[in-house]
């Protein structure tokens, strides 16, 4: 059935860089939207960044400029490249797939960033 995978994850000082991939089975990937979440210990789940099935990308503002989200359609992956960390980006980040046509949404079980000297 349907399943996302994430994987890149770890700990990385501030200023490095990590590339989270997620990777889907089960769904007409190139037919999802695909997004990055992340959620920080006692803080809401926020939305990172997001590449649409057409390819248009958004980012929340605290990213803009550091990360870039990109997909594989030929691979079911989708990607968050993550550079300039800083501590305030240590969370769970989590995948999510979603499409409006099918009315169906997955999420991935996550992969911990840390960004600490």
């Amino acid at each position: 059935q349907v399943q996302l995978v994430e994987s890149g994850g770890g700990l990385v000082q501030p200023g490095g860089s990590l590339r989270l991939s997620c990777t889907a089975s089960g769904i007409i990937f190139r037919n999802y939207d695909m997004h990055w979440y992340r959620q920080a210990p006692g803080k809401q789940r926020e939305l990172v960044a997001a590449i649409l099935s057409g390819g248009m990308t958004t980012y929340t503002d605290a990213v803009k400029g550091r990360f870039s989200i990109s997909r594989d359609n030929a691979r079911n992956t989708a990607y968050l490249q993550m550079n300039s960390l800083k501590p305030e980006d240590t969370a769970l980040y989590y995948c999510n797939a979603r499409s409006r046509s099918y009315f169906s949404e997955s999420w991935g079980p996550g992969t911990q960033v840390t960004v600490s000297s």
